[in-house]
């Protein structure tokens, strides 16, 4: 199953730099990078980054994040993914521009 990480550019920037982050400051405040799985990535773009611009779409394995992994409860009850170790570069499946058409952000069709 994908999981799927939001970041902004400069985030995003640091990431290809270092080949690995501690995530956004939310990430580091919580001690753990928050991801959303496909069914709650929406939500989260519109609660997080409503109007923001330059954002990076990244999608993960979960089955190869191993035991750092743990879904707990978050928004209404539904479980999130939440990687409890840095994240890292050379284990995205796939990056693409998340872009903001003026009303929401535009995710892409196929999300796997």
């Amino acid at each position: 199953m994908l999981i799927y990480k939001i970041l902004r550019s400069d985030e995003w920037a640091a990431l290809q730099d270092a080949g690995q982050t501690q995530g956004a400051p939310i990430d580091v405040a919580d001690g753990y990078v928050h991801f959303s799985t496909a069914a709650q990535a929406g939500e989260t773009a519109s609660k997080w980054f409503a109007g923001v611009e330059d954002l990076w779409l990244l999608a993960y394995d979960a089955d190869n994040l191993g035991d750092a992994l743990k879904w707990e409860p978050s928004r209404g009850g539904d479980l999130f993914p939440h990687l409890y170790r840095d994240l890292r570069l050379d284990e995205a499946k796939w990056v693409v521009p998340l872009p903001w058409d003026g009303a929401q952000h535009r995710f892409p069709a196929d999300m796997t």
